[in-house]
This record gives C-alpha cells, structure tokens and sequence, in this order.
C-alpha cells in the first residue's frame, strides 16, 4: 500500500528528530527510521564519533533495531526514512536486509549511492533491489547538514584563534 504525502513527511520528521540527537552530540546530523506496516520498528542515528566505529552511521543503527525487533535479518516489506542520501555501506546493508524502500531527504554528491553518484539499490546485478524515493522534506533535511557544518566551522575557527593566542602569548613569556 503506497504511503501518502502527510505519511511519508510523518516518518521523514522522526528521522529529523534521530539526526536532532546526533546533532546534540557533535555527530553529523543524519537520522534514519525504518516503518513496517505504518509502525516505526528501528531507529538510528549517526553514532561515529561517540562509538569510534565507522559502521555506525543511521541507516545501520536502524537496520540493527528492526533486526532485533523482528528477529530475524530479512526486513522483507518495510521502508526506511534517511534524511541523508545512502552511502555504499548504508545501500549494501538496505539490499542485504531486503528493505523494500528508501526515502530520502537531501542528496549526497559525495557519496550517494541511490542516484547521485550511482543507484546501487537498483542495480539488477545484486539479487534484491531497493525502491528509491528522493527529496521528502529535503529542504529541512539539507539545512540540518548546513547548519551543523557551518557551526562546526566556526567553532574550530575560534578554537584555532585561542590555541594561535595561547602559543603567542607562551613563546612571549620564554622569550
């Protein structure tokens, strides 16, 4: 049963709000939920830098949830909601666990793999495809990232200025 527009921006919201989390803790802003039958079974957010584990972007915290919550690995019929493009990783993970569709906020020209630099996701080669829909929300998804960036620029602009100040004023008391 197809999802309709107040649904899809439903769900896309509460992966704003998993990207929110990350936010708070200096992590990239990226959330993910996946939906089973109009229910919300897993939820991630970007973890990286809290877990040192590059594997712990959104999509695969939530593909992990839902795996847990169903007990077992296939999630055959649900739909996962990302504010952020899918990586390789993030799209291999969607295609081993079978998900049926990705939506996506805002695109990745760096990294995407649902259409922007390539579509693993339907690639005919792999033995299960994913649906890709692009730019639910992608105006509010794409501000996360820009606000996140551009905070995170001049908060290491100012840092630099203090350690710049510190070293001054430390080789004027040796000299």
């Amino acid at each position: 049963m197809a999802l309709t527009k107040m649904e899809k921006e439903y769900f896309m919201r509460e992966a704003i709000k998993e990207a929110q989390k990350a936010a708070a803790k200096m992590e990239v802003p990226i959330g993910a939920v996946i939906v089973l039958n109009g229910e919300i079974i897993g939820r991630g957010h970007n973890r990286r830098e809290e877990t040192h584990d590059a594997t712990t972007h959104a999509e695969m915290m939530a593909i992990r949830e839902a795996n847990q919550y169903l007990e077992n690995w296939r999630i055959e019929e649900a739909d996962l909601f990302v504010t952020l493009e899918p990586c390789p990783m993030c799209s291999g993970a969607m295609i081993l666990s079978r998900i049926k569709k990705v939506y996506y906020g805002a695109p990745d020209p760096k990294g995407g793999t649902a259409g922007t630099l390539m579509n693993l996701l339907a690639d005919k080669r792999f033995n299960h495809q994913v649906e890709v829909e692009k730019g639910v929300l992608e105006e509010e998804c794409a501000a996360l990232l820009t606000n996140f960036f551009r905070t995170l620029r001049k908060r290491n602009k100012e840092a630099k200025k203090i350690r710049q100040a510190l070293l001054k004023e430390k080789g004027e008391r040796e000299a």
